[in-house]
């Protein structure tokens, strides 16, 4: 029986011969079948989903928020692709001055992730667009001379370090085959169909990663792929969904699935386990989203309190919720106060029991809002 999914072809002559996978076009034929289990994992998610955009409403800084968010998908995304970063390296106040490579990975995620958003007013989700995208994730990192913003024109490969075409473990469409997927999936996301977006999100992504258009980054373009097209589906309105955490957690699976696709054309496994990926990532948001609004609640309560000098200690505390690790000196420039007043409202947060001093370092000492960051340094 013919695999749906897609075939090998063979490629080159003689020593030479590999074969790489040739994936059929979406959606798969036979359509994909329902059954009870995955009308109960869809209606779980999109009801996940919905609380979860819900939640996202009620939050007072919503950008502040987010950008924290996005953060931490970076960084689980990039540590999938054995990035070695924490939260507190990306976090770092003086991150611009002493980025190291593993650092400016993450910075540059983020950085392609506010990108794409903008960029989603003005284009659909696009060849054009995934490209964009791409440029911005690869500039002056590892893997910069791979073409940034380029479709590939040469062969790639999976497998463990050191491995060839000839024990790969898994080898994409050759440069031809690959622009003629790309053009199909790009027709396919923008094809208004039946599907429920949870499923098509589910096939995009397994499609984008077995059609592995770039020499390097794809892992984490079809990754930020989740976000923007359940953006663009107005399932949600900002990045709140980190679905590299579950990733993360279950990477061995996940190449698994994605493997069980490719060889024997079953997409209703994968299909269950994406959405068990959705599903467990949105009830982790609105769990965190929780506590994060709890701490806020039962914080500004305090900073309130605090008398004459309320006014400034409650601007600086506001600053924490976007950036939970901060100095003096760059706070007082990004909130426009005098030096002396920044120092004294982080005195205060410090009685208060709100900041801790980091470093020891007289000259240049560093803060951190302690109970913001152990909510967030989960999985990271």
């Amino acid at each position: 029986m013919k695999n749906r999914a897609g075939e090998y072809c063979a490629n080159l002559t003689g020593e030479l011969q590999y074969k790489s996978f040739v994936p059929k076009p979406l959606p798969p034929q036979p359509p994909i079948e329902i059954d009870a289990e995955t009308v109960d994992l869809l209606s779980k998610t999109n009801r996940s989903i919905g609380i979860l955009e819900g939640r996202s409403r009620q939050i007072p800084d919503i950008e502040l928020f987010v950008s924290m968010y996005v953060r931490k998908e970076a960084l689980l995304s990039s540590q999938i692709e054995g990035t070695q970063a924490t939260l507190d390296d990306i976090l770092d106040p003086r991150v611009e001055q002493n980025t190291n490579r593993d650092v400016a990975e993450v910075v540059n995620y983020v950085k392609a992730s506010q990108y794409a958003k903008a960029r989603l007013k003005e284009l659909p989700i696009c060849n054009r667009l995934i490209r964009e995208i791409h440029k911005v994730l690869m500039q002056e990192v590892r893997g910069e001379e791979k073409c940034p913003g380029e479709f590939r024109r040469s062969q790639n490969w999976l497998g463990p370090a050191g491995s060839t075409l000839t024990n790969a473990r898994y080898i994409p469409p050759n440069p031809d085959d690959m622009l003629e997927a790309m053009s199909d999936l790009e027709k396919f996301i923008n094809h208004e169909d039946e599907l429920d977006p949870l499923i098509k999100i589910a096939l995009i992504h397994y499609q984008f990663e077995t059609i592995h258009p770039f020499l390097d980054g794809n892992g984490r373009i079809g990754r930020l792929l989740v976000n923007l097209f359940l953006m663009e589906k107005k399932l949600l309105s900002y990045e709140t969904l980190y679905i590299s955490y579950f990733l993360k957690r279950n990477r061995i699976e996940y190449y698994d699935r994605l493997t069980e696709v490719r060889t024997k054309g079953n997409f209703e496994q994968w299909i269950k386990f994406f959405l068990l990926a959705i599903n467990e990532s949105a009830l982790d948001a609105i769990l965190t989203i929780g506590e994060l609004m709890k701490l806020h609640d039962k914080n500004i309560k305090v900073v309130e309190n605090t008398g004459r000098a309320a006014k400034t200690i409650k601007k600086v505390f506001n600053y924490l919720e976007g950036c939970p690790i901060i100095d003096i000196s760059k706070t007082s420039q990004e909130l426009g106060l005098s030096f002396n007043a920044v120092a004294s409202a982080v005195k205060r947060l410090i009685q208060l029991g709100i900041l801790k001093q980091t470093e020891n370092v007289q000259r240049n000492r560093v803060f951190a809002y302690e109970e913001y960051l152990s909510i967030l340094r989960k999985g990271s």
